[in-house]
């Protein structure tokens, strides 16, 4: 993933939320022969969310756009995903990858405040929690403006409620850190994204993009050795040097790999 250098943070989560079903649904219609243009404004037209508002099916569209539509290729490995009935618990987890890599919010607050609960062994994460956490962040400048309570407010609880969605966490009053489940063939498609920025094998292993799945180093090397197993790609490690191959050059292809 590039390197940001200047962290803005942005309370857009609040009109986002996970989106699965709503996701799923535009992957599923997806027309992998034309543009994203012409598909967003098939889906206008179309009204393939069956939603009475109008303003709330531009929400939807341009959540998707910044979190899927970014890099074709993704694009294009996801429609493929979905068409294929990948396991519903798979593209969950990668469409949840997919939404931390857009929104640097939702990413910090996995990587920052519950991978610190993590490991600590607390379970527990409240609404006043994700708050202090937000407050500290505009303190250090990491917003263009202050926000108001309320908007730290309303952002906390959406915060909560995406990450329960995407099975981060659970609960419906009183939300709780989720045991979660990588299968391997999710694990290998991330592994694959994130090998495309880093050639390490050593430095894949303790990416700090794990730390959105609370992966410790050596539960990841367990996953690579499974993902291995299943010959979802290739994993040596002798000593300290560890070797990682991928049978394919692009996400496109790869996706045939995981889903054959």
């Amino acid at each position: 993933m590039p390197e940001i250098k200047e962290v803005v943070y942005s309370s857009k989560i609040i009109k986002a939320g996970a989106l699965i079903a709503d996701t799923k649904t535009l992957l599923t219609h997806w027309d992998l022969s034309i543009s994203v243009t012409e598909n967003l404004e098939r889906f206008r037209r179309d009204n393939i969310f069956g939603k009475e508002s109008r303003s709330r099916v531009e929400d939807i569209l341009a959540i998707f756009r910044q979190r899927y539509l970014t890099v074709e290729p993704v694009t294009k490995a996801l429609a493929t995903l979905v068409k294929s009935k990948f396991s519903p618990e798979g593209l969950n987890c990668i469409l949840y990858f997919h939404a931390t890599q857009s929104d640097r919010l939702l990413h910090d607050v996995v990587t920052d405040l519950l991978a610190s609960m993590h490991r600590l062994g607390r379970q527990d994460i409240s609404v006043n929690d994700v708050k202090s956490w937000i407050g500290k962040q505009i303190s250090q400048g990491k917003t263009q403006t202050s926000w108001s309570d309320s908007t730290i407010t309303s952002c906390a609880r959406e915060l909560l409620s995406t990450l329960r969605d995407f099975g981060i966490l659970q609960g419906v009053v009183k939300k709780q850190l989720a045991p979660i489940y990588l299968p391997a063939e999710a694990f290998a498609y991330i592994a694959f994204y994130l090998r495309q920025n880093q050639a390490s094998g050593e430095r894949l292993i303790h990416a700090s993009e794990w730390q959105l799945f609370f992966l410790s180093p050596k539960a990841v090397e367990g996953l690579f050795m499974e993902a291995h197993q299943h010959r979802l790609l290739e994993y040596y490690a002798t000593g300290s040097i560890i070797r990682i191959d991928f049978t394919t050059k692009s996400i496109e292809e790869y996706v045939h790999v995981i889903t054959s």
